[in-house]
């Protein structure tokens, strides 16, 4: 199929043609354009709140120049012919240098665009804008990406460039690019749509049910991005309980441990509305009174250990579970200070937790 080139009227073709040789020709300094914001952007993210996967950027080439600059629409006055979309594109087009900044996380695009727009002494920022194809309000799924316009202030390359480009005018080391930031999600599947919806050869090889697959695969990209979203929230959550100076040194209150147990093992929970003011005494029984010290306690192959060792019949709830590992930490210290007096009768709990540790003292000692 014919390209936007091939199928420009013969009255519009000198002046784009016109425009591709003055672009051939300063091309090469605005290359230089490109590396100077590239390696400044790069710079700009070391030892940052948020670290991109990388940062790459792009000149237009010569061939995409030439495809763009020769789109066409129609002309206000309706019956007239068809006139240029882009007549002027040395000043109206932002996309021949083009940066883009891929990230892990939808939360880190935010993160990585404030960086970038508070770097008023380099960059002013002349449009930011949330590019959707598909969204919440339409119902319909594509890939989302952030679009900074920025424009360079007093850049010696861009400086280099506007000599090359008129050197009848003084440069200002003012140039507009665009800078795209999206997570590597997103840029998988817009790379990957914009080959074949855009860039293909022959675009009559197309079917609907293409369409279908780009709308499928994009909202199983989204529900992966929320995944991974959670499973870092929680990953963070989790790591701040051994922050000494921090969360770790939080008091463990009643719905404290519930919290904390209920983020490292959700899968053994109580009913929603259950005190916990027995895991805080358990727990103070012991001195242990720091979220460190509950996180610490919770130890995914102490958990393991345990259950082994005592070959629960069923799976245990937060109250058994805790007062096991209390158990398998402290041995008869533990029964000491939870258990009924030795010279009290009935002692149920004190006959439960010697038979308990009996189990654990032989399973140790097969284990060596």
């Amino acid at each position: 199929m014919a390209s936007n080139w091939e199928r420009l009227d013969p009255s519009l073709r000198d002046s784009v043609q016109e425009n591709v040789e003055l672009y051939e020709r300063v091309r090469p300094a605005l290359k230089l354009v490109t590396r100077e914001v590239l390696l400044t952007l790069r710079t700009m993210f070391k030892d940052t709140e948020v670290m991109p996967l990388f940062v790459t950027g792009r000149t237009k080439t010569v061939e995409s120049f030439r495809e763009k600059i020769s789109r066409t629409e129609k002309p206000l006055e309706p019956g007239g012919p068809l006139v240029l979309k882009f007549p002027d594109p040395f000043r109206t087009l932002n996309d021949m240098v083009g940066i883009r900044v891929i990230t892990k996380l939808p939360a880190e695009n935010a993160v990585a665009a404030n960086l970038i727009k508070r770097q008023r002494q380099l960059f002013d920022c002349r449009g930011d804008r949330e590019k959707d194809i598909g969204s919440i309000e339409s119902g319909t799924y594509g890939y989302s990406s952030r679009h900074l316009i920025l424009r360079t202030i007093q850049n010696e390359a861009v400086k280099d460039y506007q000599q090359v480009f008129n050197p009848d005018v003084p440069p200002n080391g003012s140039y507009f690019f665009e800078c795209q930031i999206r997570t590597v999600f997103a840029h998988a599947w817009s790379e990957i749509e914009h080959d074949i919806r855009f860039k293909a050869e022959d675009p009559r090889a197309w079917t609907p049910h293409f369409d279908r697959q780009f709308t499928a695969t994009a909202a199983m990209l989204e529900t992966v991005e929320s995944a991974f979203s959670d499973l870092h929230e929680r990953y963070e959550e989790v790591r701040s309980y051994w922050d000494v100076e921090g969360e770790g040194a939080a008091p463990l209150t009643p719905n404290r441990i519930r919290d904390v147990w209920r983020t490292l093992l959700p899968h053994v929970d109580r009913k929603v509305d259950d005190d916990w003011g027995w895991a805080a005494e358990l727990m103070a029984a012991h001195g242990l009174n720091q979220t460190m010290q509950l996180a610490g306690l919770l130890s995914a192959n102490r958990i393991t250990e345990v259950r082994q060792a005592l070959d629960h019949r069923y799976s245990p709830g937060p109250d058994r579970l805790l007062d096991d590992l209390l158990l398998w930490q402290y041995g008869t210290e533990h029964i000491e200070l939870t258990a009924e007096p030795a010279d009290a009768v009935p002692h149920p709990r004190r006959d439960s937790l010697l038979r308990r540790l009996k189990q654990i003292e032989r399973y140790r000692l097969t284990q060596g």
